[in-house]
């Protein structure tokens, strides 16, 4: 029978994510590390670095997920390859439905954002890229929405700057090109740094923070000037942990932040300050509050994702002490 330190964990949630499970040998207790690819009732399939390995499930005596491996020596926040980061990132903005394509992640929310509409090509999808690209056409066809593609901008000399290369340049041949205005620039910070930055509040204005996001937030929060559907909410609430940052001028809120959390690190999202009370700091503060948070949560590394044309959210986070880490595009079928 599994142990109750097994039973605890539920593995078809953390497909995709790097975990360590102990298993009974013939010998004795043997540790298995490595990312987590599949799930069944009986195994769990697990790439090592010695390749890929079947896990019985009934031999599991204890297991849990755990960070990412760093691809450097260097600060936490700094140590992330980007793929591994961008997979890091896809649990901050889950997608309500989603499949595994191999190392690729398809996602789907019914065209709200292209983050939770796009295939992550992480990896290797297990199969040709043409046979790959068809997959991916066909995915996004059945549910009546055209196909995305995520392309990281890989970093120099890191463990899969030869696969982003290769994905990318998959796509590309194959006819998709960028989306225009749709990429961003991923920046990320020490989050103890940014605990300490935060300005005091303008006189008559107060900070709270909620597990949920209360019809105030949700009324103040516009993404990209739109109002929010349905299946935002449901994006908003995704994370493993979340809290939902206001500020308040009496009982009207002017202000609001999401700050999330999964794999150890914090993400930045959701940033919407009332035109009138701009360049007051209440962004600030409020990054400030949520670093706090998510740093007594146990978060090392927090991270920001700023859209290429958004220049004056970009100076604000590298004045706070972000630091640039990789950019990303959107790709789509030409035609």
């Amino acid at each position: 029978m599994p142990s109750p330190a097994h039973s605890a964990v539920s593995w078809e949630n953390h497909v995709g994510e790097r975990v360590v499970v102990r298993t009974r040998t013939p010998t004795g207790l043997a540790d298995v590390l490595g990312d987590l690819l599949e799930v069944s009732p009986a195994a769990l399939l697990i790439r090592t670095r010695r390749g890929d390995r079947e896990v019985d499930r009934s031999l599991i005596v204890a297991g849990h997920p755990v960070p990412p491996a760093p691809s450097r020596a260097a600060p936490p926040h700094r140590a992330l390859s980007v793929g591994a980061l961008e997979l890091v990132m896809a649990e901050h903005w889950v997608a309500p439905e989603q499949d595994w394509l191999g190392g690729w992640l398809l996602r789907a929310a019914s065209g709200f954002t292209n983050r939770a509409n796009s295939v992550l090509a992480v990896g290797e999808p297990g199969m040709p890229m043409e046979a790959a690209l068809i997959e991916v056409v066909d995915w996004y066809g059945d549910r009546s929405q055209r196909p995305i593609a995520a392309a990281p901008e890989p970093r120099l000399n890191e463990d899969d700057t030869e696969q982003l290369l290769w994905a990318t340049g998959g796509f590309t041949s194959a006819g998709w090109a960028p989306i225009p205005g749709a990429g961003a620039e991923v920046l990320t910070a020490a989050t103890g740094s940014l605990r300490a930055v935060s300005p005091e509040l303008p006189a008559g204005l107060t900070l709270s923070m909620d597990g949920a996001p209360t019809p105030q937030w949700l009324d103040r929060y516009y993404y990209k000037g739109q109002e929010l559907p349905g299946v935002g909410r449901v994006l908003l609430t995704s994370a493993p942990v979340q809290t939902f940052i206001s500020v308040r001028d009496g009982k009207a809120t002017i202000a609001v932040i999401r700050v999330s959390i999964a794999q150890r690190w914090a993400g930045i999202t959701a940033v919407e300050v009332a035109p009138e009370f701009r360049r007051q700091g209440l962004a600030r503060a409020m990054l400030a509050a949520g670093c706090e948070w998510a740093w007594r949560q146990g978060c090392a590394s927090v991270y920001v994702q700023v859209g290429k044309t958004n220049e004056a959210a970009r100076r604000l986070y590298l004045s706070a002490g972000f630091e640039h880490h990789h950019t990303y595009a959107y790709l789509t079928p030409a035609s």
